[in-house]
């Protein structure tokens, strides 16, 4: 039975599903045909077990095999928000992408607006650019549309041609005063379909206005994100053929699952934290909240005082964008942020160990990571954590694994500088590391 065959009667007797997908674990809130709710928990990432968590977790719940498909007839809706390309930015992830742009304009989103948020620091470190190749296109409009430079077509295509055979398949496409005329942007995508590119983001689509370095990097971080996120919604799609499938935006609203676009995921995860939050609160009592998210990649900090604020532009991981959404502060901090020790100093992440291997209390090799110093302090007990772990994915976080890592990083703490340091004392000192970091 289809959707269209459904009647609102029995829509009633179907189940519904609310998921948050995030970078380390999968949470699944589901609501069966006579109105009670279940949840269940899974690593987002065991590949000797499941091809995808949500989908995985949904058909654990439904009783049904891993081969089987989801069914409307039993599903109504699927409703999810996903950190998938919230840590693809924060690790940098995403897919190379190239940047077509107004021929002098090439450094224009590297210079950007020259702003200096710590006036007095000596030493700049600018952003990772996102994109890894620029071309200049022989081209350019003026600001009332006429043709200043005509658009060299035979140059466009030679130099897509030359990106595409190196294995480029994501183009940013950001020309001068392409948000209000699109005659150029529009036949440059043209070409790059022709040639194979199959994500093509343009500035007057994704963010039709003026200004071209907002308009630019908005753009570019679409291109860079998209494809990991078409991705990742295809897969679940392909597991419930006519279910509805919605996903969470960084504005806090929901999108059809195939007009979710990567410039709209970036808070994805996070906005519908807030969401949860708020309700959850005022039904508590409380209309004034500062919400603390952390999840395995990343941490959340929000705020709320009567309605949710929202912002246009923002930056998130040190990339600036032009999209609504939820005004939330994002580090690169959870609990799966990977310890390092480089003989001098400790450092926690940006990098992390999502859910495969994960943290060494996972069972799968993994390195040790903020999880794991909770652990070796007893702040995290395994035997109230979820037995989600080791090959039958049915054990609990292995204490044992943690403390000879911490033990021998505590000799090779020694080692390197000559003191002496208890297991403990080296997790403490990271825990700090990762609380300032916050």
């Amino acid at each position: 039975m289809n959707q269209a065959q459904t009647s609102p009667g029995e829509q009633d007797k179907r189940w519904q599903f609310w998921i948050d997908r995030g970078g380390t674990f999968t949470d699944i809130v589901a609501r069966a045909p006579d109105g009670r709710l279940t949840t269940h928990k899974l690593l987002s990432e065991n590949p000797e077990q499941y091809k995808d968590a949500a989908v995985a977790g949904i058909k654990r719940l439904l009783g049904i095999g891993a081969s089987d498909d989801i069914s409307p007839a039993v599903v109504e809706s699927v409703k999810m928000g996903t950190t998938v390309a919230t840590n693809a930015l924060l690790e940098r992830k995403g897919d190379a992408t190239a940047l077509l742009i107004t021929k002098g304009f090439r450094d224009a989103l590297r210079i950007a607006y020259q702003n200096r948020p710590r006036l007095f620091d000596r030493h700049i470190v600018l952003p990772e650019l996102l994109y890894d190749k620029v071309v200049e296109v022989e081209e350019r409009l003026g600001a009332h549309g006429d043709v200043i430079t005509p658009l060299d077509q035979a140059q466009v295509r030679r130099e897509l041609g030359a990106l595409h055979a190196q294995g480029l398949r994501s183009v940013a496409i950001v020309l001068m005063h392409g948000y209000r005329f699109t005659q150029h942007e529009e036949t440059i995508a043209g070409i790059a379909a022709e040639i194979g590119f199959t994500q093509i983001s343009v500035s007057h689509k994704v963010s039709p206005m003026m200004k071209l370095v907002s308009r630019g990097d908005t753009t570019v971080v679409d291109a860079y994100l998209s494809p990991i996120l078409r991705r990742y919604v295809d897969q679940v799609a392909s597991q419930m053929d006519g279910v509805r499938l919605w996903f969470m935006q960084s504005n806090g609203g929901l999108t059809d699952a195939h007009r979710f676009q990567g410039k709209d995921s970036i808070l994805s995860g996070p906005a519908g934290g807030i969401v949860g939050m708020v309700r959850t609160a005022k039904t508590a009592g409380f209309d004034k909240i500062i919400g603390f998210d952390m999840g395995g990649t990343s941490t959340d900090v929000s705020h709320y005082a009567g309605e949710f604020e929202r912002e246009f532009e923002t930056q998130v991981a040190g990339v600036r964008m032009r999209a609504p959404m939820m005004s939330i502060h994002t580090v690169a901090a959870g609990g799966g942020s990977i310890l390092h020790f480089d003989g001098s100093r400790y450092r926690v992440g940006p990098d992390s160990a999502g859910a495969n291997p994960g943290p060494a209390s996972y069972r799968r090799g993994g390195q040790l990571a903020v999880t794991d110093c909770n652990v070796m302090l007893g702040k995290i007990q395994p035997k109230y954590f979820p037995a989600v772990f080791g090959p039958a994915a049915d054990q609990s976080l292995d204490r044992d694994a943690v403390f000879q890592k911490f033990s021998d990083m505590a000799e090779q703490i020694f080692a390197a500088t000559g003191s002496r340091r208890a297991p403990e004392e080296v997790a403490e000192g990271f825990i700090e590391i990762a609380v300032g970091n916050m």
